[in-house]
């Protein structure tokens, strides 16, 4: 009996769920759609209600639907742990207390501003006090599953949403046990029960760092010596698993106790290979938290009440963003970090669906009003891909607006070297022109490397080398040289090509992938075509034959007769009879005597 019911049900929940992370991801990855709403839709078609709402009347479909939401929702659990896990794995100590101002200062200010924005608009919509509160801390609560993956934990936006999204997640527990508190049938020890919990949680959290710092080394020591993956795989379960129902036992979020775990393994020096050996269940278990965001998403509903939940939702979004927007700004962010942020972050979160079911069993809101907004906020998940994409080209466009104005801000008596593309290599140009005191601008694309290379003192404006006007407000014809450093081998073909249209006489050095590119881009008129790969090749080369103890002159020898070898196959792959004729200027000679 046991075993025909696993095999009738299990399997083919598994089978659902194996087949939209085989199939969903690599063709939402196709359409660079995230296969974040791919997992929604998959829910919302194979939940009950979607194709589960026919097995009654097609039996068959028994088989590619799941109809137990309960089944799977144990894992979708663990996706979020896994989660936080992961994050905390990207920490440390030291980062996280130079994080105290964005996680206990606009962290704290974030989730009451938004609760309160929320709260006195439903109060005047009707709702009492108590159901103005609940509703409003469930729904200023966001996404750390989405959000963490879509923005990262290092680039601007994700510091400021990881700094906030870490206190909603620390606030979660007190947060219902305040709602429990304030429940008309709760006596009046509801608050002294959440002040002990917090006492609790705390003491757990102080045995988790203090234990953790003499047991961790030690047992990943003990499984490193055993040469064998899947024990330092369950080694790894094991720590996630212990600190998480430790947190769950002092009346914490488990997700707590996994992020705890993941900041101790940081520290470590196993943090690598633990992050790379739990990345798949991370993902897995994700996708199939998503699937069951979907399955809670009732289209009947939704046709039926759409004007309410467009209201209710852009009503949300629009306080979320107002409030996390205006606070970062306070903070010294730039207004298309805090925009674009303050955007990401304005869709409810899946602990809001907890928070919901907390209001409920106190008595604060009604199971019908309770529906309504768990529908919303499956609906709101769904569009935070979008609202993402969305965030980052309005600050890009307010970002590009801040910064045009500079532009065109260059020296008319000055003959600079332009730099298209300013990543690791762009940047390394500009430290060595700046050491020989050669002039130059560069131009780069994304808003953050511009604002922190001009931070830094780079001489950097926004723009965006694929649109002509950009290339006009240049300047080319007073330029010294342009060197095109951008990871584009089809933008770089086409800015080469078109500037060699224009000017004859420019030398113009890029950056090429491999020596294929390299003879393209000399057919499209570049002077020079450096080889990413054949000159880190050489480099490697060179270093390895002298550190077996070859002589130091042999050895720089060859590489150069190899150096000159390559270049004299590219440029006859690019069917050039002689040398550039453009290779006799150089910027050394344009520039004058030093």
């Amino acid at each position: 009996m046991i075993h025909g019911t696993f095999g009738s049900q299990t399997f083919n929940e598994a089978l659902v769920i194996l087949g939209a992370a085989g199939l969903v991801i690599p063709a939402f990855a196709r359409f660079r759609i995230s296969p974040i709403i791919g997992f929604i839709l998959v829910g919302l078609l194979v939940g009950p209600f979607g194709l589960g709402r026919f097995v009654s009347a097609y039996p068959a479909l028994a088989h590619v639907t799941i109809s137990r939401e309960s089944a799977i929702t144990a894992f979708a659990e663990l996706g979020i742990v896994m989660l936080l896990f992961s994050i905390g794995l990207e920490l440390s100590f030291k980062r996280l207390w130079s994080m105290r101002k964005f996680v206990f200062g606009i962290g704290a200010a974030e989730l009451l501003g938004s609760a309160t924005l929320i709260g006195g608009g439903m109060l005047l919509l009707g709702s009492s006090l108590y159901a103005a509160i609940g509703l409003g801390l469930a729904l200023s609560l966001s996404s750390t599953a989405l959000v963490m993956p879509i923005a990262g934990t290092h680039s601007a936006v994700g510091k400021s949403a990881f700094g906030m999204l870490l206190f909603e997640d620390l606030a979660l527990v007190p947060i219902v046990f305040a709602l429990g508190a304030m429940a008309p049938n709760v006596a009046d020890d509801g608050w002294e029960n959440l002040a002990t919990v917090l006492l609790t949680g705390g003491l757990a959290v102080l045995a988790l760092l203090i234990g953790g710092r003499f047991m961790l080394p030690r047992l990943f020591a003990q499984a490193a010596r055993a040469k064998r993956p899947e024990v330092f795989l369950a080694a790894s379960l094991l720590v996630v698993m212990v600190s998480s129902l430790l947190t769950t036992a002092a009346g914490l979020s488990p997700i707590v106790g996994a992020l705890v775990a993941g900041i101790l393994i940081a520290e470590t020096d196993y943090h690598g290979q633990v992050e790379g050996m739990t990345e798949p269940f991370k993902g897995l278990a994700l996708g199939v938290f998503l699937i069951t965001v979907g399955m809670a998403i009732d289209p009947v509903a939704l046709v039926a009440q759409w004007d309410g939940l467009l209201l209710a939702i852009t009503g949300v979004v629009l306080a979320k963003v107002a409030v996390t927007s205006l606070l970062l700004r306070l903070a010294g962010a730039r207004r298309g970090v805090a925009l674009e942020t303050g955007i990401l972050m304005g869709s409810p979160s899946e602990t809001t669906l907890i928070v919901l079911a907390s209001a409920v069993t106190a008595n604060l809101i009604s199971p019908g009003t309770a529906a309504f907004w768990q529908m919303a906020t499956a609906i709101g998940l769904t569009l935070t891909p979008i609202l993402a994409k969305f965030g980052h080209r309005m600050a890009r466009r307010v970002e590009r607006d801040a910064l045009e104005p500079d532009s065109t801000d260059t020296d008319d008596d000055a003959r600079a070297a332009i730099i298209l593309g300013f990543g690791r290599v762009g940047r390394t140009v500009a430290d060595l022109l700046r050491v020989h005191e050669v002039p130059y601008v560069a131009v780069e694309n994304d808003i953050d490397i511009v604002a922190q290379a001009r931070a830094e003192g780079y001489t950097v404006q926004f723009g965006d080398v694929s649109r002509p006007d950009t290339l006009d407000r240049l300047r080319l014809g007073r330029a010294q040289a342009l060197i095109i450093t951008m990871d584009d081998p089809v933008l770089a073909m086409r800015v080469t090509n078109r500037v060699r249209g224009w000017l004859d006489d420019l030398p113009i050095i890029v950056r090429a992938r491999d020596t294929t590119h390299a003879a393209q881009l000399y057919r499209a008129g570049a002077s020079d075509a450096v080889p990413e790969t054949l000159e880190s090749s050489l480099h490697l080369a060179e270093t390895a034959l002298v550190d077996l103890g070859l002589p130091m002159g042999p050895v720089i020898a060859s590489v150069h007769q190899k150096r000159e070898d390559l270049q004299n196959e590219i440029k006859a792959a690019a069917e050039l009879d002689v040398a550039p004729r453009l290779r006799s200027r150089r910027l050394g000679e344009a520039n004058g005597p030093a």
